[in-house]
């Protein structure tokens, strides 16, 4: 086992490891999701309300990423990562023989709770790369994030075909299983950076926008962009695929949503525009990308080949304001970096209810068109407050 007493270069080899390991945690929010009608059928509710398990799994989270995530700048990482990885463990196998819906309900608010060791792990890469590489770092360790997310609903469709639903909650349960394993092992010890209280540690979550005023600017955009353009598009484009003239099933759309990986992949040389000094242009660049793509989605709905290519340039978008973004947040300072994430994902769960509920709303006012008119107008608003913060040259 190592242990860093100073900031040295993360190996790209544990970056790759950090990303696996975050991607899978984030990925088990979204194991149900495409299967809430088989789960309404095999436990006999409606299936209007087997969207209440999503809803409990994001509550839980939300919960997790204010109670929990702040701690990694107080406690030893390794320790906190083994207790939540553990527990979540724990909230899988419940999952899997959950006999009601009530108790797969609050099963699954307790997953959410404890999978959050992706959000522990990023600011933690920030602080093992150097200042040159800092944006690199974390742009992998997103990137699995990124991938997670994608993979985690095809996979769960895929799986419940084969076996059943309950299914995937066993393989996840092992699969996180082996990763806390592996995490145990290669992880390093890392110096707790700071001693404070845990009212002091939450308290300064929401101070830390008042403290570094550049902040709320960051969060903005990336809310515009992230929680508010990418739900608008991603929720969209399922009821534009599942009705005419496509009419795809859930596991057709989800290879739809792998024209996505384009912003994983990309994730790790993104990070690099920070290092060199570029990452207010790039933004700039990204959120110019994200404008252009939903103009041009407004007038494709009845084109796979268009959809498919807008996607893959717009989650390159996305991907590159979230890194630039985080990386410059991470970078106000070296002792608070998991608080600053906390912040961050609460920003992005907050803007990100806001898109879904407009997706809907903008969807039955005039459907597709709507919706992308929408987004185009979040990710401008995007680009007027980015040109405020910043001077693009």
């Amino acid at each position: 086992m190592n242990s860093l007493s100073g900031r040295e270069n993360i190996s790209i080899g544990l970056a790759i490891l950090f990303s696996v390991t975050a991607g899978l945690a984030v990925g088990n929010l979204y194991w149900a999701q495409p299967l809430l009608s088989v789960i309404a059928e095999d436990l006999s509710i409606p299936e209007s309300q087997g969207s209440f398990l999503v809803t409990a799994t994001q509550i839980g989270y939300a919960a997790g990423i204010l109670a929990i995530v702040p701690l990694g700048d107080v406690m030893q990482r390794r320790k906190l990562l083994l207790i939540v990885m553990t527990m979540t463990i724990f909230a899988l196998t419940a999952c899997a023989f959950a006999p009601t819906f009530a108790i797969l309900s609050l099963a699954l608010a307790f997953l959410g709770i404890f999978t959050v060791s992706g959000q522990i792990i990023l600011p933690l890469s920030g602080d093992l790369a150097s200042d040159e590489t800092r944006g690199k770092i974390v742009g992998i360790v997103s990137s699995g994030i990124t991938a997670g997310i994608l993979f985690s609903r095809l996979l769960s469709g895929l799986v419940a075909d084969i076996l059943s639903w309950r299914g995937i909650y066993i393989i996840a349960a092992i699969l996180n299983l082996l990763m806390t394993a592996v995490i145990f092992y290669k992880l390093p010890n890392v110096p707790v950076k700071s001693k404070v209280s845990y009212k002091n540690l939450i308290q300064s979550v929401f101070t830390s926008l008042t403290k570094y005023p550049k902040m709320r600017g960051i969060l903005l955009k990336q809310g515009m962009i992230f929680g508010i353009t990418f739900n608008l598009f991603w929720t969209a484009l399922t009821f534009l695929l599942s009705g005419a003239p496509f009419n795809y099933g859930t596991s057709r759309i989800g290879l739809i949503s792998l024209a996505g990986l384009t912003g994983a992949v990309a994730g790790a040389k993104l990070g690099t525009l920070q290092d060199k000094g570029l990452g207010d242009k790039g933004i700039f660049v990204f959120i110019g990308m994200s404008i252009a793509s939903m103009i041009v989605a407004a007038f494709s709905g009845t084109s796979i080949i268009l959809i498919i290519l807008i996607a893959a340039i717009f989650s390159l978008a996305v991907q590159g304001v979230g890194i630039l973004c985080q990386a410059q947040l991470f970078a106000f300072s070296d002792s608070e970096r998991s608080r600053l994430n906390t912040a961050f994902v609460v920003s992005n769960f907050l803007f990100s209810a806001v898109g879904s509920s407009l997706s809907s709303f903008l969807w039955n006012f005039g459907n597709w068109s709507a919706v992308m008119s929408g987004a185009a107008l979040a990710s401008f608003l995007a680009l007027i407050i980015h040109c405020r913060e910043s001077q693009v040259q």
